[in-house]
């Protein structure tokens, strides 16, 4: 029997614990925050410390929480079990189960690169890694992200010459924080929709250099939000909130901007290629770094991912199917 059953989310019977389960149970560690793995109704939830603030908010304030820092081992139930930086957002986390010298590390999402905001990913060894594949294919490559928020600033700027405010589409947890880090430095200040800046202040507890943003209201005058941006999430669009600044130009930040067409069937002006997930040379390069020889690929482009490790790497690679990758991009 391997130590990890693919059961509602991820179960080790050994230890009697669920990893980002789907539906409730007694005791669940969580790999972050993002609501498509991070569910209400558990009993007790374990997560990385930096994620406490995050899962209150999401969770409620009476969700029984025990945090872990990370690299630092617990035992339940005879398990060791910790917890590795994932890159994916702030708190994130991969999941380190360890059971009579057999080894599987549960990834969740994650990204290589390093954002300037969340813990950079580690890899961690093991004989069995089970790893997203969100963009698990060959056109997913991303340019580095100070590329991206020089764009994001030109364009701003080009905004601005025509009198029509800027508008950044993303989610509120994750890349927005990084969207805010990465525009700091150009000066440009943040406008935001309440979603995104309850997210924001759960975070900078933890990143007290993260700039603070401004809740944008009725009362804020429409020439401060001229030469700034408005930051919300992709439900706020068409909404008599946004509808407020028009004119505006919307840009959308998410890794499926790298397919052409996406932009026009967002009906964008402008599309960012911003992911907090890793792109198809990132996975690949984390899934080698892990030494395992068993890949078990979840959410997203799996199938691909899970044949090619097969067939071109040597590896055993399968596919898992789960009910991840709902709601980030």
């Amino acid at each position: 029997m391997p130590l990890l059953e693919f059961d509602n989310g991820f179960y080790c019977r050994q230890g009697d614990f669920y990893i980002d389960p789907y539906r409730p149970v007694d005791r669940a560690i969580l790999t972050h925050g993002h609501s498509d793995h991070a569910r209400s109704g558990m009993k007790h939830y374990l997560a990385h410390t930096e994620s406490e603030l995050i899962l209150k908010a999401r969770l409620g304030a009476d969700a029984v929480i025990e945090t872990l820092p990370y690299n630092v081992p617990v035992t339940i139930n005879g398990v060791k079990v910790s917890l590795h930086p994932a890159g994916h957002i702030v708190g994130s986390a991969q999941v380190r189960v360890e059971y009579q010298g057999e080894v599987w590390v549960v990834s969740g999402d994650y990204k290589t690169e390093d954002d300037g905001i969340s813990t950079p990913f580690e890899p961690v060894r093991c004989q069995h890694f089970v790893t997203e594949s969100t963009f698990g294919l060959p056109i997913y490559q991303w340019e580095e992200q100070d590329v991206i928020m020089e764009k994001m600033y030109q364009w701003i700027l080009k905004n601005r010459e025509k009198g029509r405010a800027s508008v950044l589409v993303a989610y509120t947890l994750g890349k927005s924080q990084r969207i805010v880090h990465g525009l700091a430095k150009y000066g440009i200040k943040i406008y935001a929709h309440g979603a995104t800046v309850n997210m924001n202040e759960a975070v900078r507890p933890f990143r007290p250099e993260l700039p603070m943003i401004e809740k944008l209201t009725k009362d804020t005058p429409k020439e401060d939000v001229l030469q700034g941006a408005i930051l919300c999430p992709g439900s706020a669009l068409d909404t008599p909130w946004l509808r407020r600044w028009y004119p505006y130009a919307v840009g959308v930040c998410s890794g499926w901007m790298q397919v052409r067409g996406a932009q026009r069937r967002r009906n964008a002006d402008a599309g960012f290629v911003l992911s907090d997930h890793a792109d198809w040379p990132g996975l690949l390069d984390a899934i080698e770094a892990t030494g395992a020889e068993n890949v078990w690929a979840t959410h997203g482009f799996s199938s691909t991912l899970a044949r090619f490790l097969t067939e071109e790497r040597g590896l055993n690679g399968q596919v898992v199917k789960t009910q991840y990758g709902e709601e980030e991009e």
